[in-house]
């Protein structure tokens, strides 16, 4: 049975403060968060209360050696207007992967549920409803340990917060492949959530935004040959009949969103492939004429459009977004379900509880 959670309403809400036509993706937070701490080998005192700042020591070990870890997932509404979670116990999953990596505590399955449903069912009215927007929820821990040393500590806090977002990505994105810097290698914590994968990953993306690009094609750590994802989403390929996306090494995240699309267009019949797969074989068969599209899945990116491939002095350029098919129906068929327009057979939609919330 879940331990009961305290609830502190914020006096007043700020929801009137947004524009919910034009949001930014990650700058618009909701009124409350969700905070337990572990102390004792137990978390102890789960609690919801209005959004702000922490107290952290200066000797907290997370800001000294990294052991925080977060995900990334979505609420909705249905077109009745139902508040739903897609697949977050499979969220739940991954965060407690990325905590035994990182030598952190996992968290339970009805301590987050409950917290989830109590945080989100109290500020739904946060949840946008524009095309392409949602409720963005942003589940993290992190150690709160206070001494010096290399060590995983004993203490540890869980928070999880919310807010409306946009499209994190308003045009189709374009990628050059890096050459020199690696985002993880087999047997690091590539499969893991956790902060020092992003922070090696800002000086690539700077290096590729000042070169005009959106974001870094990211091949493997020992041949640079073998595509493994791009900075913010997974990769996907439309060769041919083929629908191809490197698979899972050890060096790459297990997207949700990539195994939601993996799924439901093995359901309407396409042929899709998780292999290695080379950044010469898409140089290839863009040469050939068989590269038909390129596109990116993550949570935050939904199913994000790539336009261009810059791979040494080739410059590929792919179809506009009106002569493809397999992203927009990608998209598509991850909406409908979402919305509601279409049927889940896979059980994936949950709606949030929206009993009471007691103060």
């Amino acid at each position: 049975m879940s331990q009961p959670i305290n609830i502190t309403k914020v006096a007043n809400s700020k929801i009137l403060e947004v524009d919910f036509d034009n949001i930014p993706f990650g700058k618009v937070f909701s009124d409350h968060m969700f905070v337990a701490d572990y102390i004792d080998g137990h978390w102890i005192d789960p609690r919801i209360v209005p959004f702000g700042p922490f107290l952290i020591h200066p000797a907290n070990l997370a800001l000294h050696y990294g052991q925080s870890i977060f995900e990334g997932m979505k609420a909705s509404k249905q077109l009745d207007g139902t508040p739903v979670f897609v697949r977050p116990l499979m969220h739940l999953e991954r965060l407690n992967h990325s905590a035994v990596r990182m030598c952190m505590p996992e968290v339970p399955e009805d301590l987050f549920m409950n917290a989830l449903n109590k945080l989100v069912n109290l500020d739904q009215d946060w949840i946008p409803t524009k095309e392409g927007s949602a409720l963005y929820i942003r589940p993290f821990m992190f150690a709160t340990g206070e001494f010096i040393g290399v060590q995983a500590s004993n203490t540890y806090r869980l928070v999880i917060f919310t807010g409306p977002v946009g499209p994190y990505y308003n045009k189709p994105v374009r990628l050059l492949t890096e050459e020199h810097y690696v985002r993880a290698a087999v047997g690091g914590v590539g499969e893991a959530k956790t902060s020092g994968n992003y922070a090696a990953s800002l000086l690539p993306a700077k290096i590729a935004r000042d070169k005009g690009f959106d974001q870094v094609l990211w091949l493997d750590a020992v041949d640079f040959k073998y595509i493994q994802e791009v900075g913010t989403m997974n990769i996907f390929f439309v060769i041919g009949d083929k629908i191809i996306t490197p698979a899972t090494d050890g060096a790459i995240l297990k997207g949700i969103t990539r195994d939601s699309i993996i799924e439901l267009l093995k359901e309407n019949g396409y042929q899709v492939e998780e292999r290695r797969i080379s950044i010469d074989e898409v140089v290839e068969a863009y040469n050939n004429g068989t590269l038909k599209e390129a596109f990116g899945t993550g949570t935050a990116a939904w199913i994000a459009h790539v336009s261009e491939i810059q791979y040494k002095d080739k410059l590929m350029t792919l179809p506009p977004v009106e002569d493809r098919l397999i992203g927009p129906l990608a998209y598509n068929l991850l909406r409908n379900l979402r919305l509601g327009v279409t049927p889940d057979p896979f059980g994936w939609v949950v709606p949030v509880k929206t009993e009471l919330v007691e103060a």
